[in-house]
């Protein structure tokens, strides 16, 4: 790993490898870089850059939490492009990376060769990511890694034929040992930013998918996903019928990107980066 020093100085780590055209992995609301290490294995020819959010993985906690913020996650996904020197890049955005994808086509569309959304759009079921929300800053009812990866699994509605290996990779990635027993990764006070932005009016984020137009664009969705329903990824598609597009079976909120549908279609979509 390899850090940078943002605008207001805290220090965000990334990992940076492969020649090529570059390509920027957002990963998840809570998650980081290593999300995107099974599809890393299967790609060659670009340049692949896994940021940590702030707060997140191995970057610093940010002592505001009203910073754990779309546009705050935006600015530093541009500066650490500035730091390497980069005047481009195309994002593969999984959930909040995908919307920080969105957002940066409104900002810096410039910056952007391309985009691949996966399981996230302008559009989101207000239940299920109320269900996801009520997570955010919690530790698990788990003692351990055993316990985590027998009844983990079970509390993951939509996913089918996952084998118990990746499911232990999956509550490792997630949680570390504490005292009291697993605990999250990520900094806590992210859950104040989530919530205010819960309670905030709502915001009408179809400008922001619409502003992608011109770019190449590919959407990945979970068969069971509740967040991405299939009539926002009907409307998604009737406004870009040039979108690839590709559905994972067996998968919710999110697909793992090591599926063959998944790599197809990120294979797909890197073809068409300049």
């Amino acid at each position: 790993m390899q850090s940078f020093t943002t605008s207001d100085g805290l220090s965000l780590a990334y990992r940076d490898e492969g020649e090529g055209p570059a390509v920027l992995c957002l990963a998840g609301l809570t998650r980081a870089h290593d999300d995107f290490d099974e599809m890393a294995a299967h790609i060659s020819g670009m340049r692949l850059i896994r940021m940590d959010y702030r707060g997140r993985g191995g970057s610093d906690f940010d002592p505001n939490p009203m910073n754990y913020a779309v546009p705050v996650e935006a600015r530093d996904a541009l500066e650490l492009l500035d730091h390497l020197g980069l005047d481009k890049a195309a994002i593969i955005g999984t959930s909040r990376g995908g919307i920080i994808a969105m957002f940066l086509a409104v900002t810096a569309k410039h910056r952007l060769t391309g985009v691949l959304l996966n399981d996230v759009g302008p559009v989101l079921d207000k239940a299920d990511l109320g269900r996801i929300v009520d997570y955010v800053g919690r530790n698990p009812p788990y003692r351990d890694y055993d316990e985590a990866a027998r009844k983990y699994p079970d509390e993951m509605t939509g996913f089918a034929n996952v084998t118990p290996e990746r499911w232990r990779l999956e509550v490792e990635r997630l949680w570390r040992i504490g005292e009291n027993g697993l605990e999250i990764r990520y900094d806590p006070e992210l859950r104040q930013s989530v919530m205010a932005a819960m309670d905030a009016p709502g915001v009408d984020l179809w400008p922001l998918f619409d502003a992608l137009e011109g770019l190449p664009l590919a959407l990945l969705r979970g068969a069971n996903s509740q967040l991405l329903t299939p009539e926002t990824v009907a409307e998604m598609r009737a406004r870009r019928p040039d979108m690839l597009f590709a559905q994972v079976p067996d998968r919710a909120h999110i697909p793992f990107l090591d599926e063959p549908e998944s790599l197809a279609l990120i294979g797909q979509f890197l073809e068409k980066i300049p």
